[in-house]
């Protein structure tokens, strides 16, 4: 008798068991659902446990995995998609760009001075001024004295004369200096010049305190500790979660950085998912990876190592993207090659015979060129190694179909193209604008993986402006009407994919994110405005409203509305 009713209670406990765990942590409904499925499809409910997504369809049918311990969370008619995936940008330099001088909002050279000057003033005389995110072609006033189009430090000088001064490009692949950081690095007309890069002179063969590329490593300001580290990560990981951002692909770290990003997410305070490309310049960070092997997954799935990144050749504003031709506005220019293509070839070589992903910047048509015929050497029809080129943004027609052909993915940044093109122009001339520049539709069309992003600190972090360009191929003054090159436009259906399924494809990461499907990481961002339908201009007023990663809420605007209106 005993045996039959411990047996009894068994099957009862279990059955109750079994029932509870059909009940879901958390159901979400009341608005729109785009899951970016392999159909599109729409869902009215989803339903979360563990931090998986669980069930989705109909209310009607999510509903009965609703008990007293689920939490509601009720849309109110906004939308929700699978959490944004930043495709390309830098975590510790969106970080030091918020604890550091944020120039990206700045509109004349005048401006950066007094933004210097004002923090010399609370700044201890000799202690460095660090800053980035110029950039001299989206200036409303230009200063009276350029060279070649760049500011020269005189004025910057003058004004901070006591404080060395390093200003970085928006662009990250050129800098600005005043007298104090030369003089304290010994920079005069003697010093001899860099391969990969460029001191900028003035006729008497004097710096003007623009460093241009590898140039740039001519002056160092002090590095930065670990606990500085930690406090840049800590504000680019809540800069990213209060953007809709759940998944960054770092674009470069080092042994440093990966030591911060681990002892963040060892602590539960890292609530993005990062997936890390090793900066493909440092030799002993490859040798103890080699060795080590790639590193996915861990801590439940926020850090991934698995990629490196190298550079093929500069940007385009400060005319380092390595061109067939000559720029259209510097005769006999073709840009640098930031990496001799040995090393590339070398890097390349031993990352594919160690199972890493290879990661290229390459924004000129030679560049891109040069990169597909390094990954030729190890790439066929058919592979899945995925190699990426960063940025792809002008590309010659006959190198389009290459991508496609041996897998490569195009990871561009649709807000470049918006920033970039009114002066992009006067680089290349009209003819290499139309054909090759930003080539969205031509790369889609020949059966290219594009991917998205923003390249932070280079451009605000915000998907959403470069959703937008991606759609409008406009400004963010909303110009020119019907947008420009308007065939290379890219469907919202697209833009979407290009920010979710895509990203996770780029890394590997399709079978647990970037879709709203069952057994899936329930990340989520829940916009204010429905972006697949609304006036495309509105588009550039939607908001994130909250961020889901893993079923937790990471940010949730109405919270942070009510704490800021205290």
């Amino acid at each position: 008798m005993n045996r039959s009713i411990i047996l009894f209670i068994s099957i009862y406990l279990l059955l109750i068991s079994c029932k509870q765990n059909q009940y879901a942590d958390t159901v979400i409904y009341g608005g729109t659902i785009y899951t970016v499925d392999s159909t599109n499809s729409i869902v009215e409910a989803v339903a979360i446990k563990d931090g998986i997504i669980f069930k989705i369809g109909d209310y009607s049918d999510i509903k009965i995995f609703i008990n007293s311990n689920t939490k509601e969370i009720n849309l109110f008619g906004k939308t929700m998609i699978p959490g944004f995936i930043e495709g390309h940008a830098h975590i510790m330099g969106t970080g030091y760009n918020l604890k550091n001088l944020d120039l990206l909002s700045t509109s004349s050279y005048d401006e950066i001075i007094q933004i210097v000057k004002e923090k010399s003033e609370s700044t201890p005389e000799g202690e460095w001024i660090i800053g980035r995110g110029w950039h001299q072609d989206k200036w409303k006033n230009s200063p009276e004295k350029l060279l070649r189009g760049f500011p020269t430090h005189n004025k910057l000088s003058e004004a901070v004369p006591n404080h060395p001064v390093y200003l970085r490009h928006a662009s990250g692949h050129a800098s600005l200096a005043n007298e104090k950081a030369m003089e304290l690095f010994d920079i005069n007309k003697n010093t001899k010049e860099i391969e990969g890069g460029e001191i900028f002179r003035d006729i008497s063969g004097n710096p003007t305190g623009i460093f241009n590329e590898t140039a740039q490593g001519l002056i160092s300001p002090p590095e930065n500790n670990f606990e500085d580290h930690l406090v840049a990560l800590k504000l680019a990981n809540k800069h990213a979660i209060e953007n809709g951002i759940t998944t960054f692909h770092d674009a470069g770290s080092d042994f440093k950085d990966i030591r911060a990003y681990k002892e963040l997410a060892k602590n539960g305070q890292l609530d993005l998912r990062l997936v890390i490309m090793l900066n493909g310049n440092n030799d002993s960070l490859l040798s103890h990876y080699y060795k080590k092997g790639p590193e996915i997954g861990l801590y439940n799935n926020h850090l991934t190592i698995r990629s490196i990144k190298l550079y093929a050749d500069g940007a385009l504003g400060s005319r380092g993207a390595w061109l067939i031709e000559d720029y259209e506005d510097a005769e006999g220019e073709h840009g640098h090659i930031v990496t001799p293509v040995e090393t590339l070839k070398k890097i390349t070589k031993e990352g594919f015979i160690n199972g890493f992903q290879i990661c290229t910047h390459a924004i000129g048509d030679m560049a891109n060129r040069e990169v597909l015929n390094i990954y030729s050497q190890h790439l066929e029809e058919g592979n899945n190694h995925r190699f990426r080129i960063e940025h792809a943004q002008h590309i010659d027609l006959v190198d389009i179909p290459r991508f496609k052909a041996l897998g490569v993915i195009a990871a561009i940044q649709g807000i470049h193209m918006s920033s970039d093109r009114p002066w992009a122009i006067d680089r290349l001339g009209k003819q290499r604008i139309v054909d090759s520049a930003y080539p969205w539709q031509k790369l889609y069309q020949s059966g290219a993986m594009i991917i998205n992003g923003t390249d932070a600190p280079v451009e605000p972090i915000n998907p959403l402006p470069s959703f937008y360009a991606s759609v409008s191929r406009k400004t963010l003054n909303k110009t020119p009407l019907g947008g420009y090159e308007p065939g290379e436009k890219m469907s919202r259906e697209l833009a979407l994919r290009s920010y979710t399924i895509n990203g996770a494809y780029a890394a590997f990461e399709e079978d647990i994110k970037g879709s709203i499907e069952i057994n899936k990481l329930a990340d989520f961002t829940i916009l204010d405005k429905d972006i697949m339908i609304i006036e495309e201009d509105e588009i550039l007023d939607t908001n994130v409203e909250m961020t889901i990663i893993g079923g937790k809420i990471v940010y949730d605007k109405n919270i942070v509305s009510s704490i800021l209106k205290k």
